[in-house]
């Protein structure tokens, strides 16, 4: 019975994850927080083309903001699986415009989602405050110095592949053991740049160089992902793996999305990224309050 009681009051035990964005820091060991997708995009897998106009973007992030938005993530190139890869030109077309137009508009993070690291700089002098790097540090050799000079938190994903042939065949001999490895690699990189542990976030990777039952067992095993003592992010908003599941297409998986987001954060996520902000801002307080009772 001693020993049970330990075990439990181990669980209660939450590790102290504080966020400095600048002008707001965010407290992730006090609760779930809900990142919100803006794909400034004509083609991105769910939602491509609704928002490609800036001023609609912009209505968008406040219309997320007032739903429960914690973070708003904007991205201007598309990783869906299949994707070519954009221009930096282009990348920085779509969503410079947006970002600046939110400058000092919006009480909530604004996150840069590219795997460029002039895309980068200029949303971050445009004023972003944090980077989301789908590639760990990998595609670009000045991403870590660039997120390191401007002193901002960094989202650190793993991918196998790049999104163009991700999922032709992924194959792994030790899912969790490799995605681990890969992280773990990632915030050595960070920290060998000069980004602070403290600045680091990861992610798995849902969706991106998996099979569909890769996702589950990513889901099921996410609390080993705690032992590298960073934040964690998840993204499993209406993706694949959940049509897999329930044989439906991108628009009728919000159900599907809502029981993974649960799951996530009761295995251990801080932050969930979402499309249905609303939604899921009620799914991650109930599943809090579960998790803490």
């Amino acid at each position: 019975m001693q020993e049970r009681e330990r075990d439990v009051e181990g669980m209660k035990k939450k590790t102290p994850f504080l966020l400095d964005c600048g002008f707001k820091k965010l407290d992730l060991s006090e609760r779930t927080h809900v990142m919100g997708i803006l794909n400034v995009t004509p083609d991105s897998f769910y939602d491509g083309g609704q928002y490609f106009d800036s001023s609609r973007a912009v209505e968008r992030v406040y219309q997320m903001v007032e739903e429960g938005a914690d973070l708003i993530d904007i991205g201007g190139e598309s990783t869906r699986p299949g994707a070519d890869p954009l221009s930096t030109s282009e990348e920085m077309q779509r969503v410079l415009p947006v970002i600046e137009k939110l400058q000092g508009k919006i009480s909530v993070p604004v996150s840069i989602d590219t795997r460029k690291s002039e895309v980068a700089e200029a949303a971050l002098q445009a004023g972003a405050h944090l980077v989301n790097d789908i590639s760990g540090l990998r595609f670009d050799p000045k991403m870590a110095s660039t997120v390191a000079r401007y002193r901002v938190p960094v989202v650190l994903m793993h991918i196998k592949g790049s999104p163009k042939d991700m999922q032709k065949k992924p194959e792994y001999k030790d899912l969790i053991g490799e995605i681990y490895d890969y992280l773990n690699q990632s915030i050595r990189k960070a920290l060998d740049a000069g980004i602070p542990k403290e600045n680091i976030v990861v992610d798995p990777g849902i969706g991106f160089g998996k099979k569909w039952e890769d996702n589950c067992t990513i889901l099921k095993h996410l609390n080993k992902f705690q032992r590298l003592g960073c934040p964690l992010l998840i993204g499993v908003s209406r993706k694949s793996f959940i049509g897999w599941a329930l044989g439906l297409p991108e628009e009728d998986r919000l159900i599907g999305t809502a029981a993974a987001v649960a799951i996530s954060i009761l295995r251990g996520a801080n932050i969930v990224r979402v499309h249905d902000v609303k939604e899921m801002v009620q799914v991650a307080r109930i599943a809090d309050k579960i998790k803490n009772a």
